[in-house]
């Protein structure tokens, strides 16, 4: 009997050393098309310095935001930032599409639960932040925020090059910590996932997104590439894990606009790339999995884990939240 029991668990471990390996299965992510205009922002004084077309101190009716992104505040309320300056209308319109980019603008929620908050301009405005005045050191641009915390700080990345560091108890009073790190290409729209004891950073840079990583926030990696697109100028990155699986989100710039509009310059084909190894995305639909409507999306979940896609400029003026889910294919 004991030969008999030996046999079998040898032929049983041969079974599974000559079994079919594991596939990962791929999940596409599916957006319900419903978005809510969540915020509408309101008129402002402008913060300066004055440029071409804005005067410091002049109240402009309409702000045009750009990349943003959603955080949770220690008041248990959901804040908003992200890139914003008075809408410019010059002629041809290219000349003033990004006027004044040189502060974020700040909402919050009336709400802890992140599924109560999608109503209609639910998000109210507060004083704007970082404006070229607190930052004397500091290039005047200041775009594209992305906010992760970390032991009881808030730490606020922005750019573009040399991509920044401000860090805040409360996400109400900023304390700058300086420059990151530069990118002879340029360094755009930052976005960090957190994995396995790792913050990654990815970026756009020339006709790519690439990635550094970090153990504390401060100190980076050598970036390295992990996307290259010939056929478009990659936008808004944002890096996600689902399942045992990497997933980038990237915003397209196809150069074709007819400027007759000013919304026609925020275009909303979001390309969705699928990679088990975060350092290779491939080059253009290499790995490309599914195209999305937005424009500078956020991916992110709430307090249930809930997906959600998040939308500037269209389908309407400011942000707006639709529902993401993952369908296996």
């Amino acid at each position: 009997m004991k030969t008999k029991v030996i046999l079998y668990l040898g032929l049983s471990s041969l079974l599974y050393q000559c079994g079919p390996k594991s596939v990962t299965q791929v999940f596409i992510p599916k957006q319900a098309n419903e978005f809510v205009w969540v915020y509408k922002p309101g008129g402002d004084h402008f913060f300066g310095p004055d440029t071409e077309h804005l005067k410091e101190g002049e109240w402009y009716d309409e702000w045009v935001p750009n990349d943003h992104t959603f955080v949770k505040g220690t008041d248990g309320k959901w804040h908003l930032f992200g890139i914003t300056h008075p809408l410019v209308e010059t002629d041809p319109l290219s000349a003033g599409i990004h006027e004044g980019e040189n502060a974020s603008f700040h909402a919050v929620s009336a709400d802890t639960e992140f599924k109560k908050t999608i109503k209609e301009h639910h998000y109210k405005d507060l004083a704007k932040v970082l404006p070229p005045k607190e930052r004397p050191d500091e290039i005047a641009a200041n775009h594209a925020p992305y906010i992760i915390r970390k032991e009881g700080l808030y730490h606020m990345v922005y750019g573009p090059s040399p991509l920044r560091l401000a860090v805040s108890p409360d996400l109400a009073k900023w304390d700058l910590k300086g420059a990151l790190f530069a990118d002879s290409d340029g360094a755009r729209d930052p976005n960090i996932l957190f994995h396995n004891g790792t913050y990654y950073m990815v970026y756009c840079s020339i006709k790519s997104v690439r990635l550094s990583k970090s153990k504390d926030l401060v100190h980076w990696s050598e970036p390295e590439t992990i996307l290259r697109t010939n056929k478009f100028d990659p936008e808004s990155p944002s890096l996600v894990r689902f399942k045992d699986a990497f997933y980038l989100f990237v915003c397209s710039w196809d150069g074709n606009w007819d400027e007759k509009d000013i919304q026609g310059a925020y275009q909303h084909k979001t390309y969705v790339y699928h990679s088990l190894d975060l350092l290779n995305f491939g080059v253009d639909a290499e790995k490309e999995i599914a195209t999305l409507e937005s424009h500078a999306p956020e991916i992110f979940q709430d307090e249930e884990g809930q997906w959600f896609i998040s939308s500037v400029e269209w389908p309407n003026r400011g942000v707006s939240v639709d529902r993401l889910e993952w369908e296996a294919r």
